[in-house]
């Protein structure tokens, strides 16, 4: 589903040349597990951006669900990272005089769904994260995971190819986040593509394959638990 063969990115930093990624090559299959780890300044926050469609590489190749991404422009781009990406981010990043269910409707809304279809979606979803007696709560009713399942719930309501999740059991007691985690290794069980963002090793085991990020470059692969 996922083909980067030697991108390369870099930025400028006052007269500092930073190469993020200095050749990385990496395929995902559908219905993989994957987590991305390193320490900061490693360059996987800029895999996960060039992987999201974020940001393009400037050199290499990136091909999601067969298309290459280098070439699109900023608002093809952003169509194909709507279609195909799922975001669940550490901070929860929802509305905050929005319900759960409201939240959730949101890239619905942006593709221009009606509203009784994306209603029984959300429903559908929220549900599956086992909130189904919480939709009409606001995000300050609900507790950390909750707030994180309502996140997850919104990021596969549109179906995506992917869910990209960057550190998101950061802001989360380690009881919860192992909660977090169960549910993430149960929708991969059911066929979703998960790709994990993180610094913590524990976290990342969780995964099928562990890819670990130094210096720009891919350093190691091997297996997690989830296999």
């Amino acid at each position: 589903m996922i083909s980067i063969s030697d991108v390369r990115k870099h930025y400028q930093m006052g007269p500092t040349v930073v190469h993020a990624l200095d050749g990385v090559s990496l395929q995902i299959e559908a219905a993989e597990f994957i987590a991305i780890i390193g320490p900061s300044g490693s360059g996987k926050s800029t895999l996960m951006n060039i992987i999201g469609c974020l940001d393009s590489p400037d050199s290499g190749s990136y091909e999601l669900a067969g298309e290459e991404v280098g070439e699109l422009l900023p608002d093809e781009l952003a169509e194909v990272r709507n279609l195909h990406v799922g975001f669940v981010f550490q901070t929860f990043n929802l509305l905050p005089r929005a319900t759960a269910i409201e939240n959730v409707e949101l890239p619905l809304i942006y593709r221009g769904v009606g509203a009784r279809r994306r209603r029984a979606a959300a429903e559908q979803m929220l549900e599956r994260v086992g909130l189904a007696d919480r939709m009409t709560h606001l995000p300050t009713e609900l507790s950390g995971g909750q707030r994180q399942r309502v996140a997850i719930a919104r990021a596969l309501v549109g179906r995506p190819s992917m869910i990209l999740a960057d550190e998101p059991t950061g802001a989360l007691d380690t009881r919860t986040g192992e909660e977090i985690m169960a549910l993430f290794e149960e929708l991969n069980r059911d066929g979703v593509t998960l790709i994990l963002v993180t610094h913590d090793q524990a976290l990342a085991a969780h995964a099928g394959r562990m890819v670990r990020l130094l210096d720009g470059l891919i350093v190691e692969t091997r297996a997690g638990v989830a296999v």
